[in-house]
């Protein structure tokens, strides 16, 4: 295409809206109510997911050694498990280091177990993480039958039903989310093809002096591609402002703790050019399927 016939079409374009100022309004605003809703849920949905890969990553498998065991046969145990290739990571916590763990784990009423500092009656541990946190019962079941593995515990019962629950929830975020966005063209469309509809006389009058299919297509594709643009700016601003204000007062009461949210930057920015990026392919296929299938051209 001819960049004289590219501006043409631009200018066009950008007039047509001014023109059918009510039909642009409607277009727009389907856009901006449908952006939002995704939007949130969107921004929602990958905050749950954060928080289910932090969970996930606090999963590991504890192998207390046996009492009977010497050095040696530790470092053994150590090399063994290294060996499976699931394993990511062993790392040996001496008894003296889980006696002060489990003072520290108590607060003021751990101070009781100080009384065992001298005599501490706990084992060492191998912690174990895995590279796929859901191979942790694999893995477990496999430490469980090497000599001087003398207990092994990675939360049985409970790290089943927590995964179970995490793959439900991501599951169900993601078929929301793609019914969202079938909805969205669906209204959004229906919409732009009000709007096309009432120009059809337009659209004749340039068929019958010879205007081909493709020159009347572009002003269309572009009205769909500013509608997408513009109905993506109050989303984007909306998700940003609230998205700021719910990380400056959420972000701190959360800080120490194994659940944290997304940070602002560069998440925000993220979302803002997937919503500016989702309106503007929404507005486009909105109009072309209205040209083609209720105009006939």
């Amino acid at each position: 295409m001819k960049a004289r016939t590219l501006s043409r079409h631009l200018k066009e374009s950008v007039k047509s809206l001014g023109r059918n100022g009510w039909m642009t309004f409607a277009s727009a605003s389907a856009v901006t109510v449908t952006l939002i809703l995704v939007g949130v849920f969107f921004v929602i949905m990958m905050n749950l997911n954060k928080v289910a890969t932090t969970l996930e990553q606090e999963v590991e498998v504890r192998v207390h050694i046996d009492v009977a065991a010497n050095k040696e046969d530790q470092k053994a145990l150590e090399k063994k498990i290294q060996g499976i290739s699931e394993v990511k990571s062993v790392r040996f916590s001496p008894k003296d280091e889980e006696l002060d763990n489990l003072i520290e784990s108590f607060g003021e009423e751990g101070e009781a177990y100080k009384l065992f500092e001298q005599d501490n009656p706990l084992n060492d541990v191998l912690v174990v993480k895995t590279k796929d946190p859901e191979d942790v019962m694999k893995v477990a079941e496999k430490i469980e039958k090497m000599e001087y593995a003398a207990k092994v515990k990675y939360g049985q019962g409970e790290v089943e039903k927590l995964f179970s629950f995490l793959n439900g929830a991501r599951n169900v975020g993601l078929v929301l989310i793609v019914g969202l966005l079938f909805t969205a063209m669906f209204l959004i469309s229906n919409t732009i093809k009000i709007t096309i509809v009432s120009r059809r006389r337009e659209i004749e009058i340039m068929r019958l002096v010879g205007a081909t299919n493709g020159f009347i297509r572009w002003p269309f594709f572009l009205e769909g591609l500013w509608l997408g643009v513009l109905g993506s700016i109050l989303p984007i601003t909306l998700i940003a402002i609230s998205y700021n204000y719910v990380y400056d007062y959420l972000a701190p009461k959360l800080q120490g703790n194994f659940m944290e949210i997304l940070e602002f930057s560069p998440f925000v920015y993220q979302v803002s050019g997937l919503l500016l990026l989702m309106g503007a392919l929404i507005g486009v296929w909105g109009s072309m399927m209205s040209v083609r299938k209720f105009l006939k051209i």
